[in-house]
């Protein structure tokens, strides 16, 4: 399964995949489950360059210990699917090579002889026989082919990345604490939560809105929009000023970028939401923009001397957070927010440039979260919490004071070659030679939950709230102080009983 080493061979790679395949469950855009993968369907649709995946690399005691949707038996299938295939490729080969050598050999005789003189040699019917055999079970060899291509991408599609080893092994609860920063904000008063907070200063809606814009839904306004301002122009200058390549991304995409990023589009229930696929094929709504950048850099190459790329987007992402059971009110678990995203690019000459690279924007998440006055710790996050494409995964967790408990507010996560294998994103040199890239992604800010742990943090008896100094310059003030008497009183149908005014 080696990739194309050059660019000619990957347009050539792309331009054999036979067009108009839909594959198993319904057309692009329609049916859901296991038995379809929208990333096979656009490379047989001559859409992409075909993925070009390592198998070899993976263990079964890897897979088990990542407990995604395959096991080790499922590698075992793979890698026999994958051999199996490779002995019909080749029996193909020699059947095509033969079919050449025959039909060569009846034009030679067709030469040396008049139409029935020829046509009445034992030899010609010979030869016609053997092409009519050959044609027969080439027809058998390349439906099996197609079966058996089928087969391996449709599973091999949904294996994980391989694991750093220091890795801890376990869920969640085997997160190991690297780095704990700052200290706990104490209060000689019970600290309230962020929604009491903000809607104590008329900044943060989320009462009554199941019948606007449904459930996990909200509205910021005033200081809570300039403060969503703030914390985005922040960690947008601080990036801009280490040389991050700034950029606008698609927030509608199609499902086979997704899974080329190790997302799951097609999973029930789905983390993302399909646009209806009756009126818009194929298009999902981003839950973060590492999944358009990513797109960008799709089945295209960049030389090595502009290598790292360093990107940042601030985009709107969009999670149907499928575990409503947990945190239902609050910012804490919402369907839309605004976030800052790193993403980054490198090359693979030794292997490290990428954890050099996934060390660099750890170290850009804490300046920033440190320069907020944040109490946070680092985490390194064990098997099960990595997803199918991260090789090591750190996270950041603040501390919410309301909440009595830390929060993620950002993760980082080297992808190694998992993505750039799935969606062809390569590095040439001087000659022309073709390697797969690395890529790093990583949280810079995610507004919704920034905006929790500084409410919280810095809060005061009376319900007013500091501004981070570093903040202050984009909010215009130092702190947010109640209004006298909120903007709205609520008219609606559904008053409380009792008679108590509600706001």
């Amino acid at each position: 399964m080696a990739a194309p080493r050059t660019l000619a061979a990957a347009r050539r790679a792309a331009a054999a995949a036979p067009r108009g395949w839909r594959g198993a469950g319904g057309g692009a855009g329609g049916g859901t489950g296991p038995g379809r993968s929208r990333l096979y369907e656009h490379v047989r649709e001559g859409l992409s360059a075909r993925p070009q995946l390592e198998v070899s690399a993976l263990s079964e005691r890897e897979l088990e210990r990542r407990r995604g949707p395959l096991r080790g038996g499922d590698l075992r299938e793979i890698v026999q699917t994958w051999s199996r295939l490779g002995e019909v490729r080749a029996t193909i080969a020699r059947l095509e090579a033969e079919k050449g050598r025959v039909a060569q050999s009846v034009r030679a005789l067709m030469a040396a002889h008049d139409k029935e003189t020829a046509e009445a040699l034992p030899v010609y019917a010979a030869l016609r026989a053997r092409g009519r055999q050959v044609r027969l079970q080439l027809q058998a060899l390349l439906a099996e082919e197609a079966a058996l291509d089928e087969r391996f991408y449709l599973k091999a599609l949904q294996l994980p990345n391989r694991t750093h080893p220091e890795a801890p092994v376990g869920d969640e609860s085997q997160a190991r604490v690297l780095e704990v920063v700052g200290e706990k904000p104490a209060f000689d008063f019970k600290p309230k939560g962020h929604l009491e907070l903000g809607e104590g200063l008329d900044i943060i809606r989320q009462r009554r809105l199941s019948h606007i814009s449904g459930h996990r839904s909200y509205y910021l306004c005033g200081a809570g929009t300039l403060l969503q301002h703030a914390l985005v122009r922040f960690a947008m200058d601080k990036l801009l000023s280490k040389g991050f390549l700034p950029m606008t991304v698609p927030d509608l995409l199609r499902g086979a970028v997704f899974e080329g990023c190790g997302m799951q589009p097609n999973a029930t229930p789905s983390p993302v939401y399909n646009i209806d696929p009756s009126r818009f094929e194929d298009l999902c709504l981003a839950g973060t923009s590492e999944v358009g950048i990513a797109g960008y850099f799709m089945d295209h190459a960049v030389r090595l001397e502009d290598l790292p790329i360093r990107v940042v987007c601030s985009s709107t992402c969009y999670r149907t957070e499928t575990d409503t059971g947990r945190e239902p009110w609050g910012l804490y678990r919402v369907h839309q927010f605004t976030k800052v995203e790193m993403f980054g690019v490198t090359a693979a000459e030794s292997g490290d440039e990428s954890e050099a690279l996934l060390a660099e924007f750890l170290a850009l998440q804490k300046e920033i979260f440190s320069e907020l006055g944040l109490h946070y710790r680092v985490l390194d996050m064990p098997t099960q919490e990595l997803g199918l494409p991260a090789y090591r995964k750190f996270d950041i967790e603040a501390w919410m004071p309301g909440r009595g408990k830390y929060g993620e507010i950002s993760s980082t996560s080297n992808c190694t070659d998992y993505q750039s294998r799935r969606l062809n994103i390569m590095y040439s040199d001087g000659a022309g030679q073709l390697r797969h890239a690395h890529t790093v992604n990583g949280t810079a800010c995610a507004v919704s939950r920034m905006l929790i742990a500084l409410l919280e943090c810095n809060q005061l008896p009376d319900g007013r709230v500091r501004v981070p100094p570093a903040l202050q310059p984009f909010v215009g003030q130092a702190v947010l102080t109640p209004p006298t008497a909120p903007l709205l009183r609520y008219i609606g149908p559904n008053q409380p009983r009792g008679g108590r005014e509600v706001p």
